[in-house]
């Protein structure tokens, strides 16, 4: 019960506290209230019912006639001031009876000198005088028997308790109400600060201000220190947002950099490697000089793709030029056709214009395509596709009838130096970030969809941009050719 209270808003606690006690309150109020009106009404009605016994004793003649029989002056049926419902019963002192009204009178029992409650009325007792003959002299007494019903009172006190129960609950709701309205605007500079942070949250500006309520109160201070925090934070994010600038244009540098030594590098172990006849290398300087070159040729690679992920980290933009991503399929699956002998790429590439940097959204596709190659066994197809969608995106399309991506690695799998358990082509972890990067850079997006039965299938979807001109298709035509296991649709 406690735990689920304490799930409540603060306002609905606030103000269903507030209505509770109250509640409380008043159901004290009103059982003592009640419990002292009562007994006053109740109190009041027996002084009436006694005040008027009494008044009929002293009212009311009772004489015997001539002929020995009991008559009363006035009337029993006709005193004035008798409150209606009452009944007035005259008795022998030996208790027989003598008269009563009305007519139809109930039994109030034996008469008694205090007050009693018979059969729904209050009935007392008092002597009267009885004389012989109109104002004759006294002869003896007789007994008054008077009663009142009870439901004149029992309604009083009905309604006096109604009363009191709309009382209790009206004035509860009424607190209610108030209370909400109370905790709404206690709460309101929470709910102030809420928005603002909401906003910072959304806008990620530590700089914003957080308004401070009028009064100093704990809010005030929570208000206080929440700016100084957010003033940390900031002062933080700038440090940190510094060293990190410094990081990307150190990679970029350095991997810009590193590109020359490593050319040279290369081209003197690939001359070493190509020595042949007289000038041939031993076996063993041999395998080293080649062993070098892949090495080199990896490290390469790798330099390749850090500067291009650190390029796009420091925003260095590289010209972009009206493109054909189908073009650039064909290259990229002529370039990996003698790595990819053992599987079988098939092309269907139509055109897909795109305004873009040529030799990233060539890494892009060369990375989706050696991603399929290195994750799926021999013999797999391997379908690359590329289109304009009639939303006007260029769609370029890489997918396999392979195992498919883990469950797993699918919410990291365009993170860096992610890798699958069963690479077998000894990559860095940088391919899929690279194609991330790359579309992203272009305004576009990649995505990894279901590919149904199974397989992967990843689809990039770039904005769709100027067309080449036909010169350059021409030149292209004449230059570059698919592999041979290559099919172009």
């Amino acid at each position: 019960m406690s735990g689920a209270f304490d799930g409540l808003p603060i306002r609905v606690r606030l103000a269903g506290v507030s209505a509770l006690l109250t509640l409380v309150i008043l159901c004290a109020f009103a059982l003592l209230v009640g419990a002292l009106a009562v007994r006053r009404v109740r109190a009041d009605f027996d002084r009436q019912v006694t005040q008027t016994a009494e008044g009929l004793t002293s009212r009311l003649g009772i004489y015997l006639d001539s002929s020995s029989r009991v008559l009363t002056d006035p009337p029993l049926d006709r005193i004035a001031g008798v409150p209606e419902g009452s009944v007035i019963k005259l008795f022998t002192i030996a208790g027989a009876p003598i008269a009563h009204v009305p007519r139809n009178a109930p039994s109030l029992g034996t008469p008694h000198a205090t007050l009693q409650t018979v059969g729904g009325y209050r009935v007392i007792s008092r002597l009267a005088p009885i004389h012989v003959g109109d104002n004759g002299p006294q002869i003896g007494e007789v007994v008054l028997q008077y009663g009142r019903a009870l439901s004149s009172v029992d309604a009083t006190v009905a309604r006096l308790e109604l009363l009191l129960l709309v009382g209790v609950l009206g004035g509860s709701g009424f607190a209610l109400l108030a209370g909400v309205m109370l905790a709404r605007r206690a709460m309101a500079p929470i709910a102030e600060l809420t928005r603002t942070a909401e906003e910072i949250a959304s806008t990620r500006d530590p700089s914003r201000t957080i308004p401070l309520p009028r009064a100093d109160d704990e809010v005030a201070e929570l208000a206080r220190t929440l700016q100084g925090m957010l003033r940390e934070l900031g002062a933080a994010h700038l440090e940190t947002e510094a060293a990190l600038s410094r990081q990307r244009r150190f990679v970029a540098d350095a991997s810009h950099e590193l590109r020359t030594p490593l050319t040279s590098i290369l081209a003197n172990l690939e001359l070493l490697a190509d020595r042949s006849g007289a000038d041939q290398l031993p076996g063993e300087l041999a395998d080293a000089a080649s062993s070098a070159l892949r090495s080199s040729q990896r490290m390469r690679r790798l330099v390749a793709d850090l500067l291009l992920l650190a390029r796009g980290d420091v925003g260095r933009v590289v010209p972009h030029e009206p493109c054909d991503l189908g073009r650039i399929a064909v290259e990229a699956a002529a370039e990996l056709g003698s790595i990819g002998a053992s599987h079988e790429i098939i092309l269907d590439v139509h055109p897909a214009h795109v305004l873009g940097a040529r030799d990233e959204l060539h890494r892009l596709t060369i990375n989706l395509i050696e991603n399929a190659l290195r994750h799926t066994p021999e013999g797999t197809e391997i379908r690359v596709s590329t289109d304009t969608t009639p939303e006007g995106r260029a769609r370029l399309v890489v997918e396999d009838d392979g195992p498919g991506v883990p469950e797993e690695l699918t919410a990291t799998l365009f993170e860096r130096f992610v890798r699958g358990a069963g690479d077998r082509g000894g990559s860095f972890g940088l391919g899929l970030a690279i194609v991330r990067a790359v579309a992203e850079s272009h305004g576009g997006a990649v995505t990894l969809e279901p590919n149904v039965p199974h397989g992967a299938r990843f689809v990039v979807r770039l904005p769709a941009g100027e067309t080449e001109s036909e010169s350059d298709l021409n030149d292209h035509r004449q230059h570059h050719r698919p592999a041979a296991k290559t099919l172009v649709d």
